[in-house]
Order: structure tokens, then sequence, then C-alpha cells
């Protein structure tokens, strides 16, 4: 399609994407922490570790971007249809600013890659085998994503920002004909968000932890989020309405979180224990875990920051769509 095609006026930016998303949160917010968990138990279960993860996609990250700029679009069909990923090359100090860890961390954790067979050298070159681990193709991720983009497409065309009416299957089939360029876009999003999160928590199985009480605490309120015919709540009103409802009924056993997550339980109560000292949850009456009223200020500015990044991601796909 050539530039003069294009009618701007009927694409988005990232602020108006950003004030949908805070303005009707209570209509989102289910599926955008299911969204993010879905995400997370990936991560985790790929190696048992969070950081081996966020390692290799932070290189397939920067090979999206070389395709990018040397303008090589791949569907998801061609880009699966080899077991394994040339990538750039790559310094651990590049990584260690990317990821915000320690250069010892992300060497020892390069190092364990290697031993498992997932990265390799062959003389200049570096490969991800993608048959060393599981949870490569993001089958569902691309479902829950298109899912979420979807309903914020709703909002925005109730408010008349958007004209185009989309379809989930839509958004779907775009993401997987232009898979290189909207997957890139998806890790351009997830990283530094993820790592925003990790500077907050100090490690990503704490995060996965509490955003696994989150999610648990959000499904047993989810009644009072959507007041049927009344307009959705902004993200302070959502934010309110979970933490009006803290009690014996919205709690979660350290057992549950570790059979939903695949953390040894021992994990997740130590963890815990550091995220009650910062005001993060507290245990009720049951002994579960719940949020606490200091969560909602603590958080906060993180949460902010991470909406902005999905703006970004869902802005550039609905524009593709509109530009179609």
């Amino acid at each position: 399609m050539s530039l003069q095609e294009i009618d701007f006026s009927k694409t988005l930016n990232d602020e108006q994407v950003f004030e949908t998303i805070m303005g009707n949160y209570s209509n989102f917010s289910k599926d955008w922490i299911i969204h993010q968990w879905n995400w997370m138990n990936n991560v985790y279960w790929a190696f048992k570790d969070h950081y081996k993860y966020m390692i290799i996609i932070s290189l397939v990250e920067k090979t999206l971007q070389f395709y990018d700029q040397m303008q090589i679009d791949y569907s998801y069909d061609e880009y699966y249809s080899k077991s394994y990923l040339q990538i750039e090359k790559f310094s651990i100090t590049e990584l260690c600013e990317k990821l915000d860890l320690p250069k010892e961390t992300v060497r020892r954790k390069v190092l364990e890659l290697e031993k498992e067979g997932v990265i390799s050298r062959d003389k200049k070159k570096i490969i991800i085998d993608r048959k060393a681990f599981e949870y490569v193709k993001p089958v569902n991720q691309i479902k829950f994503s298109s899912k979420y983009i979807y309903l914020v497409s709703l909002a925005l065309n109730k408010e008349k920002i958007l004209s185009k009416k989309i379809d989930t299957k839509s958004i779907e089939n775009l993401i997987k004909k232009r898979f290189s360029l909207c997957w890139r876009w998806f890790y351009r999003m997830q990283i530094p968000l993820i790592i925003g999160y990790h500077k907050f928590m100090q490690d990503l199985s704490t995060f996965h932890i509490w955003g696994t009480i989150c999610m648990n605490q959000v499904l047993n309120v989810s009644k009072e989020l959507n007041p049927g015919d009344k307009p959705p709540l902004d993200y302070f009103m959502t934010n309110n309405v979970l933490l009006n409802n803290l009690g014996s009924d919205t709690g979660i056993s350290a057992m549950s979180i570790s059979d939903m997550t695949q953390i040894p339980r021992a994990t997740i109560i130590r963890k815990c224990k550091f995220l009650i000292k910062n005001d993060l949850i507290k245990m009720n009456e049951k002994k579960q875990y719940i949020l606490t009223t200091m969560n909602f200020k603590k958080i906060l500015p993180y949460q902010t920051e991470a909406f902005r990044y999905k703006a970004k991601f869902i802005r550039k796909v609905l524009n593709l769509l509109v530009i179609s």
C-alpha cells in the first residue's frame, strides 16, 4: 500500500489508547491479568527459570529488529518453519543493560543455556535451538492477546475514537500474517514491562507469585467489577473495588499458587514473606494470601508505566489493521 492511500485521520495515537484503557479498566482488568499470568507461566515453565527465558526473548527481539530494519516480514508459519533461529551477535553487557541484571548472573545463565543445548555457537553463527525447550510457539498467547486487543477496540469504537469494527479472528490472522513484525512489538512491550516489576519486587518469581494472588483477587470480585448496565469503572475505582473486598473468601494458599505456577511451595512461602514485609500482601484468617490496602499506592507508578507499554503495542496492531 502506498503512503498516499493511508488515511491518517483514522489512525490512533498512544495517548488515546492509554486513556481508553485507564478509563474503562473494569472491562479489561480480568482479561489483562489472565493475559499476563499466562505469559508469566510460559516464561517460567520453559526452563523453570524466568531469567533464562527473558535472555532468550531479548536475543530474539534483537533479531526481529534486524528483520524489521531490512524489511523482512515473516508469517507465523514461515517463522516457525525451521527448528532453529540464527541470531545476531550479542554481548553480556548489552543483555545486562536490557534486563537490569548483574553480569555474573547473565553470564551464568547464558552458560547454562549453552550446556542445555538451547544456545550454540557455530563459528561466527549463534543459534537458538527451538527443539531444546517447550512453549516456543505462542499459539495460546496470540489468542489471549487478540482477545484483549479486541476488547480495547470495542471501547475505542464506543468512544468514537476508532471507526473500523474489528473482530478477534481478524486480529489473530493479522498477527500470524505479520508475525515477525507484530511479535517484535509484543516483545518490546513485555521485556521492559516485566523488568519494571523485577526492579520493584527484586526478582521475577516474586512478581509471578504476586500476580497470581492479584489474579485470584480479581476473579473473586469479578461480579463487582462488571456492575450490569452501569458504566465501566476507571483504573482507580477498579482498584478500590479490589481493596474493599479483602476477606476470608478471596485468599489463595501457597499450595494453590504452587499448583497454578509450578513454582515450589517452599519458594512461594519465602517470597511471600518478602511481599508481606513490604506490605504488598497479607494473610487472612484462613492463612491465605490477599492484597493489602497499601498495594495500590505502591504499585501505581509501575502499573502506569506498564499500561503505556501496553497502549503502544495495541495502538500499533490496531493501526496496522486500520491501514490494511
